[in-house]
């Protein structure tokens, strides 16, 4: 793949300018520099189409796949004739989505011509602690960053992003997430949608805030800080509400929660059912039918949605935060507990599936025994409120980057019992896992989170236990993190690390 053209991802004013607005972390204001026109401009009463993002295969050699990623600065078009100083890999908002088999060696050249420096993260991937790109792997501008690992995973829908120490939630915010796919030779036996763009879509599902001069607005209240940011314009793909013109009768959309705070619990407009395949690690043993979906920040979810009836249908979100108590007060006292549009599902062209929901998929990974488990560990979510303070912390520690919290036994299985003793719900990721849920408060978990993941949602006065097995990668030194996928709360401490040995 070529590296995105210096006119369009890198200026010295641009650089300038976000370096200025992302130190200060608080409006972005708007910087001069090349302008880059995406195809996400929209008035007021015009479609916004829907936008593909472009497909990375890679350069392949042997079985080894290279894949080059600059990170840097742009302009992009969210309103027509408008431009928004954004963030973006090989492009000027978001990036490309990767996509690479199970048994491939994958190699990736991260170049950093943003003004500040970055990491990009790979969400949900097993692999050494030193390709993950968490905090410990800083990409200073200029430089460029290898990550070399092998993809032992099956076919499931990952992501990527910024995981810059204190400026994750910034930079996410500001474009730097992308999609990563990962295929497998029995997944694409299944006689599921599979046609890149057409009945197989990637949904990155974004919200957003703007200034009246079209600029970004980031954290601009305690409120923001606290809560974590939320915005009240939706993004798919980088654009607004869009409109998709399905070619398909059915369609298979591969959720994705993009946001920095937001909870989505999504539905048809219509309140048709539609089919869960796969949760954040991989597919389901069957299909699971029901008509509202909640997701998380940081979670995935495949989807079939039958349209054949041609009906022109919206994506909702009938409930915006899934916090409850206190924080769930709030939200709804602000409206931000009202339903609003994801996007318009514009299925009149549809033209007939030649598939149809299977009646199963495949065996899922073996739960690992519990009684296998060699430590039983416990996390404590906690954050403090206005007066209270205390910050947002895990078991009384804020995030240091110098301290290792625990050291596990690779190949080992271990129980992680995630309380939430904060008055509002926390999603918990660990790094190089897939895992099991155990239960939530001693029940077991919905079918849709029987399967493998990597960010389970841990509500208000909740327990949540889940099961692992670390893999054989091992680094005493090197660590994984552990953290509130909030991303405003991750950045303020809500944050561990852990060594495999």
């Amino acid at each position: 793949m070529k590296e995105s053209k210096k006119s369009r991802l890198d200026t010295p004013s641009s650089r300038r300018g976000f370096l200025k607005s992302l130190g200060a972390a608080s409006l972005i204001v708007p910087f001069s520099g090349a302008t880059v026109s995406a195809d996400t401009s929209t008035s007021a009463g015009t479609i916004n189409t829907f936008k593909v993002p472009p497909l990375d295969f890679g350069q392949r050699s042997g079985d080894t796949l290279s894949f080059n990623l600059q990170l840097g600065v742009a302009k992009t078009q969210f309103f027509k004739g408008v431009n928004t100083s954004t963030l973006g890999i090989n492009q000027s908002y978001l990036g490309p989505v990767l996509r690479a088999k199970r048994g491939d060696n994958v190699r990736i050249n991260v170049t950093n011509q943003m003004g500040v420096p970055s990491t990009l993260h790979w969400h949900g991937m097993v692999l050494p602690a030193n390709m993950d790109g968490g905090p410990h792997q800083e990409i200073k501008h200029g430089d460029r960053w290898t990550s070399e690992f092998k993809i032992r995973q099956e076919a499931s829908t990952l992501w990527y992003h910024s995981h810059q120490m204190h400026q994750t939630g910034a930079q996410v915010y500001h474009g730097l997430a992308g999609l990563f796919i990962i295929d497998d030779d029995s997944s694409q036996q299944l006689g599921l949608p599979q046609e890149y763009g057409v009945d197989d879509i990637p949904c990155t599902i974004q919200d957003r805030r703007f200034n009246r001069d079209g600029s970004l607005s980031y954290i601009g209240s305690m409120h923001d800080r606290m809560m974590g940011m939320e915005g009240d314009t939706i993004l798919v793909n980088g654009v607004v509400t869009p409109t998709l013109q399905a070619k398909r009768s059915l369609l298979r959309l591969r959720l994705h929660n993009g946001s920095n705070a937001r909870t989505y619990q999504l539905a048809f407009s219509d309140q048709r059912n539609f089919q869960v395949i796969a949760s954040d690690g991989g597919f389901l043993t069957a299909p699971v039918t029901i008509n509202s979906l909640r997701l998380a920040v940081g979670e995935r979810a495949e989807i079939l949605v039958d349209v054949s009836d041609q009906k022109t249908i919206q994506l909702l979100s009938q409930q915006a935060n899934g916090g409850g108590g206190m924080m769930g007060m709030m939200s709804r006292m602000s409206g931000s507990s009202e339903a609003f549009t994801i996007m318009t599902i514009d299925a009149k062209q549809a033209q007939p599936s030649t598939h149809a929901i299977p009646a199963t998929l495949r065996a899922m990974a073996a739960i690992p025994n519990p009684k296998a488990s060699i430590a039983t560990r416990k996390f404590d979510l906690q954050m403090g409120m206005g007066m209270m303070g205390g910050g947002f912390r895990i078991n009384g520690k804020t995030m240091e980057m110098s301290r290792i919290d625990f050291q596990v036994k690779r190949n080992s299985t271990e129980i992680w019992e995630v309380r939430n003793d904060s008055p509002m719900a926390h999603p918990f990721h660990v790094h190089n896992v897939q895992f099991h849920i155990l239960d939530r408060n001693g029940k077991k978990p919905t079918e849709i989170e029987s399967g493998l993941k990597d960010t389970v949602l841990v509500q208000r006065d909740e327990v949540v236990r889940i099961v692992m097995t670390f893999p054989e990668y091992s680094d005493a030194k090197v660590p994984y993190m552990y953290h509130c996928h909030i991303l405003e709360h991750e950045d303020q401490g809500m944050m561990g690390q852990f060594v495999v040995v």
